[in-house]
């Protein structure tokens, strides 16, 4: 037999490619990790160490023998990597209070159906007698909701369907949640931003009806790697004593991480081949090479783009026997799609899928060979979680193909920072206004609120819900605090996902049905008469935005261009929270009031994005509220830029910059921020640059870029510095979503401008 080191994988071929024309721009080998095992404890019920020995379990590892104690103790939250068994972690608990109290119920939440369907057939095959798993979710036929609410005392469902369908109806789950025991929240990394926020109040909203029926569930977690994985939770959950069990004790197979840059194309504009085109190309050869293999993309689009090149790609090199060996999954499916799809992946019978984040969580699709990251996915911590899922046969192949956005160029600049830098810190805020007013709403519809709330619901309640009365949506009898109209059902108003209750109904005229909702702050801009509008991978045209009525019509679209807004975009500070002087600057945060108005749009060629033509549009203004940082710049530290007419093009471009990197010190997209720069804020009477929430009330995001300023601006700064353009590119400087279609831009202002502030940083500062 071969030495292990003379194994030639099925790969080597299409790296040794890679090499020869520098689009592998990066190589690295992880080393293989042994396993901590531990001993089934006997303390475990017999029937549960029964039914583990059904299923081969013989051992447990370390950590879940760790989080098994830590959750009889109390609430716990597990952070371990991809396939290290998190599962077990919660299972064994819950199994065996469910063994020791035949009464006892327990409530998972996940955050797709498919983690609950996987659950749900990882629980029944444990064949123990007293295990009545059940799904609950949108799928679950009507019929079957009443036996399910009666007789299941495992019940499976998400954070939406806790929301609008249980915690609203909770008379009819008054036995279920008498005997709750256990609350289980799985991929707890997943719950940040405005959609952790949400479910953070739905969460407390949970602990007050269980208390209000004499329970006090159990919380257990399970997150991939956060840097933050304790106050995650308390976020959540609101309790304060948990247990953190994150000493990983699974095996981990060797992997080779390949970093891969599709060529430059234009080197004065920046501008790369199709990340899409080239990571369907490796699809198909590692297929075709015999490796089982897995491709991310984030957006759906992307998802049936490169399965489509690659099933041509697989045809044109004679592998026809292949083309139904790969599928898509996606949001926007049929429920029985899904499971077809889910089960096929389960049993092997696929050879590849190209997926969204979908697959990235822990549902089990069987072994897989290797591993492909399409473009960053927005944090260090989901990429690992998709590498994760490569090495079968002990041996593995994770794959990033960048893209030309500035963080992918700046990962291929500095693979060997990209591979060592500390996974991302989980952000959200429940107490983020807009966001728990509306909860409170929710709350008063399931029972009247009260001074003693203040313990689960937070410090803030009472002051919101005044305001509630003042907007007349709440009223106040002898300090409690209902609705003013009992007959409403707020649950229903609250999407989980968006920050908004206002949206718009996206109706396809074709069809006359509506296939979708937007908010409205995102509305005029997206969704204005004219746009090019995606929806479910599918492109539409926007032919009349009905203001009055909320509603936007829309038509399939098959042109040949996209879309860009242009905006004008103001800020009035509201409220400074705090202020500290640094790197030769003002560095404020507070609350702001930023006011959009969509002036028109560009249509953009999809070929090359050279602009076509520019339609003016007459929108109404809108405002939100949102959290902020923002810095005032002296004549010392803009230097000779300080009177000049390229002024604004450096602001702007070092807030672009500042954008694109704030996602590297906060879980987040660039999606989800927004910003401005003006030579002479009226309120500062200086050059100021702001840096914002895009979500009304904010979540905290700004909060660590004003924390970590000075580690922002180093990176923006190497970001633009080291870039290889001459003017400003995609890779640096331009930003897709700039409502000033990236004009004035100067990458050059912006080089000299941060490397000013950054000489003006004390040499001791880390940050």
């Amino acid at each position: 037999m071969a030495a292990t080191d003379e194994i030639v994988e099925p790969w080597e071929g299409l790296l040794a490619r890679g090499r020869a024309d520098e689009r592998l721009v990066h190589e690295s080998v992880v080393p293989p990790r042994a396993g901590s095992a531990a001993p089934i404890p006997d303390e475990l019920h017999h029937e549960v160490r029964a039914a583990l020995a059904r299923i081969g379990v013989g051992a447990l590892h370390a950590h879940q023998r760790d989080a098994l104690f830590a959750a009889i103790d109390g609430p716990m939250i597990v952070t371990t990597g991809t396939a290290s068994g998190k599962s077990l972690c919660f299972n064994l608990p819950t199994l065996q209070m469910l063994h020791v109290d035949p009464r006892a119920r327990a409530l998972y939440l996940y955050p797709t159906k498919a983690l609950a369907q996987d659950q749900a057939r990882a629980l029944a095959a444990l064949r123990l007698p007293r295990l009545r798993p059940a799904i609950y979710d949108g799928d679950t036929p009507a019929q079957e909701r009443s036996a399910i609410r009666r007789s299941a005392n495992v019940v499976l469902t998400n954070p939406d369907m806790l929301h609008v369908g249980v915690l609203p109806n909770h008379r009819a789950w008054a036995d279920f949640l008498a005997n709750l025991a256990v609350v289980v929240v799985d991929e707890a990394h997943v719950y940040r931003g405005v959609f952790g926020s949400h479910v953070a109040n739905v969460l407390r909203r949970l602990r007050r009806i269980a208390a209000a029926y004499g329970t006090e569930p159990r919380f257990l977690l399970a997150s991939a790697t956060v840097a933050n994985p304790l106050e995650l939770a308390q976020r959540l959950t609101g309790l304060e004593e948990i247990a953190l069990v994150d000493r990983d004790g699974a095996p981990a197979s060797q992997r080779k991480i390949a970093m891969w840059n599709p060529p430059l194309m234009d080197e004065a504009l920046g501008t790369r081949a199709s990340a899409l085109s080239e990571a369907a190309d490796l699809f198909a050869d590692l297929v075709a090479a015999g490796s089982r293999t897995i491709c991310f993309m984030k957006s759906r689009k992307g998802v049936e783009v490169i399965l489509r090149s690659a099933s041509a790609r697989l045809r044109q090199s004679g592998h026809d026997d292949l083309v139904d060996k790969i599928a898509p999954y996606r949001a926007g499916y049929a429920a029985y799609q899904r499971r077809e799809l889910e089960e096929r992946l389960s049993r092997g019978d696929l050879r590849g899928v190209v997926a969204t984040d979908a697959l990235e969580l822990g549902i089990d699709i069987g072994d897989l060979d290797a591993a492909i990251c399409v473009t960053f996915p927005g944090t260090v911590a989901s990429l690992r979680q998709m590498w994760g899922r490569a090495g079968r046969r002990g041996r593995g192949l994770a794959v990033y193909v960048a893209g030309e956005d500035a963080l992918d160029q700046f990962f291929c600049r500095h693979p060997q920072e990209f591979l060592e830098r500390p996974v991302e810190a989980a952000i959200l805020d429940h107490e983020s206004e807009q966001i728990h007013a509306a909860h409170l709403l929710c709350a008063a519809h399931e029972g009247p609120l009260a001074p003693g709330d203040a313990e689960v619901l937070g410090p803030s309640w009472r002051a919101h819900a005044e305001r509630l009365v003042s907007a007349g949506l709440l009223v106040e009898r002898r300090g409690r605090f209902q609705l003013r109209r009992p007959e409403e059902y707020p649950a229903a108003r609250v999407p989980l996902r968006s920050s908004s209750t206002d949206t718009f109904a996206l109706i396809d005229v074709t069809v006359g049905e509506v296939i979708g909702t937007m908010e409205a702050a995102r509305a005029f801009s997206t969704a204005h008469e004219g746009a090019v509008y995606l929806h479910m991978g599918r492109a539409y045209e926007v032919k009349q935005l009905d203001l009055h009525d909320r509603r936007a019509f829309l038509e399939p679209f098959d042109g040949d261009w996209f879309t860009q807004p242009r905006k004008e975009t103001m800020t009035a500070i509201e409220r400074l929270g705090e202020r500290r002087e640094t790197m030769g600057v003002t560095l404020s945060f507070g609350t702001v009031v930023v006011t959009d108005l969509v002036t028109g749009y560009q249509r953009k060629s999809l070929a090359d994005h050279e602009t076509i033509d520019f339609t003016a549009l007459d929108m109404p203004e809108t405002a939100f509220t949102t959290q902020a940082l923002w810095y005032e710049l002296d004549d010392p530290v803009l230097g000779p830029d300080a009177y000049s007419e390229r002024l604004l093009g450096a602001l702007h471009a070092a807030e672009h910059a500042q954008i694109a990197v704030l996602p590297l010190l906060a879980m987040c997209d660039r999606w989800d921020i927004g910003g401005l720069s003006t030579n002479a804020h009226p309120q500062t009477g200086r050059p100021t640059i702001f840096i914002y929430d895009g979500h009304p009330g904010g979540v905290g995001i700004t909060r660590q870029g004003y924390l970590r300023f000075e580690r922002l601006v180093a990176d923006a700064h190497r970001l633009v510095s080291e870039c290889g353009c001459k003017h400003g590119c995609p890779s640096c400087v331009q930003s897709p979503k700039c409502g000033n279609l990236n004009e004035p831009l100067s990458k050059g202002g912006a080089d000299a401008l941060m490397r000013r502030l950054l000489s003006e940083q004390p040499r001791h500062s880390t940050n």
